[in-house]
């Protein structure tokens, strides 16, 4: 049974990662593999996050039976150009987290996939608003790095490894968590990878509990706010916790 309270979620979820640390321990500084396994853990959180939204839709309007993962390609371009207007990107079902995953173990050439899932989830912004939220995206997760091994052959092993790893990630369903289960892995392996390096992670995130204490003096007596600015803006963990704090659309404005 998974666990539903927020304490369970967080210690199960910090285990796991403990886990895929000491398994991808090998040639890689840890604080530069950061980069790979928080690359890897948002291309899965933008994947899962795309196919829910667009399962949503088609469900609402009927189709209960569609999964977005498994329609082909040639049939998947019908949403394009609404997704990216709504979402900023956009990913065909066969280079979705769990699709190229499932065929990692037996792609000899999955450093060049993941180069060119990468590229085209870029390339699916260009020329829109959110072009330049998404170009570079990826430029840290660099697949053909000699970091990883010194052949292709050894690089694609520590690839698999690395996405079974986050595949195996008890992230659930967002409905189902108490936590924000995403959130919560980037802030654990941002302060383990740090500590580990000799720097501090508060350089690179704020504590859940800070930005929520933060969060709820500020809107403390209101039930609704226009605006959240946050002019020191990092991963943007304080502007969503006043989301979670007021509830969803009591941020008027954004």
């Amino acid at each position: 049974m998974a666990p539903t309270t927020k304490e369970a979620q967080r210690a199960e979820l910090h285990k796991t990662i403990w886990r895929i640390a000491n398994d991808l321990r090998g040639s890689v500084d840890g604080w530069d593999f950061k980069s790979y396994v928080l690359g890897m853990l948002f291309y899965r959180f933008i994947s899962e996050n795309l196919t829910a939204y667009l399962n949503k839709h088609e469900h609402d309007a009927g189709d209960v039976s569609f999964d977005y993962r498994l329609v082909a390609d040639s049939d998947a371009e019908f949403a394009r150009d609404e997704v990216v207007a709504e979402k900023g990107f956009y990913i065909l079902p066969s280079d979705l987290f769990v699709n190229v995953r499932e065929r990692a173990a037996g792609d000899e050439n999955l450093n060049e996939t993941l180069e060119r899932v990468f590229k085209n989830i870029e390339a699916s912004a260009l020329g829109t608003d959110s072009e330049d939220d998404i170009k570079g995206l990826f430029d840290d997760l660099d697949v053909n790095s000699n970091k990883l091994g010194s052949t292709v052959a050894k690089r694609n092993q520590k690839l698999v490894k690395l996405l079974d790893a986050i595949g195996d990630l008890p992230l659930g369903r967002w409905e189902d968590n108490s936590i924000d289960l995403f959130g919560d892995a980037y802030e654990y392996l941002m302060q383990m990878y740090a500590a580990n390096a000799g720097k501090s992670g508060g350089e690179y995130y704020t504590p859940q509990e800070v930005s929520e204490l933060l969060a709820r003096i500020t809107v403390v007596g209101k039930k609704q706010v226009n605006k959240v600015y946050d002019p020191a803006v990092g991963s943007g963990s304080l502007l969503l916790k006043f989301d979670k704090v007021l509830g969803k659309n009591n941020v008027r404005q954004g």
